[in-house]
């Protein structure tokens, strides 16, 4: 997903705390900058951890999402990102709903 933050003014997510949001375009930041560096299995070890970590991250901004919430964020970030973007969001997504 490329860095720019035009996804945040999209009219569908007013009703959406800005500060969830700000959380989102943090993490997108330090996600790409994970993909960016090192070799695959180095990228693919620090994205894991990386997800992992989310949780606690979101515990500590009290930030929490609901369901209609989650998914009409992923709509939103759709209508914004490349093919392979949206094939990194689905499989990030079915990691978390494996769990």
């Amino acid at each position: 997903m490329e860095t720019s933050n035009e996804w945040m003014n999209d009219p569908a997510l007013q009703n959406i705390d800005r500060a969830k949001l700000d959380f989102l375009d943090k993490m997108f930041v330090q996600s790409t900058a994970i993909n960016n560096d090192g070799t695959p299995q180095q990228r693919q070890k620090k994205m894991m951890a990386f997800l992992l970590s989310l949780s606690k991250l979101s515990q500590e901004n009290n930030i929490s999402f609901q369901k209609e919430e989650v998914e009409l964020i992923f709509t939103v970030l759709k209508k914004y990102s490349t093919p392979d973007d949206i094939d990194k969001m689905q499989k990030i997504s079915s990691f978390f709903h494996a769990r």
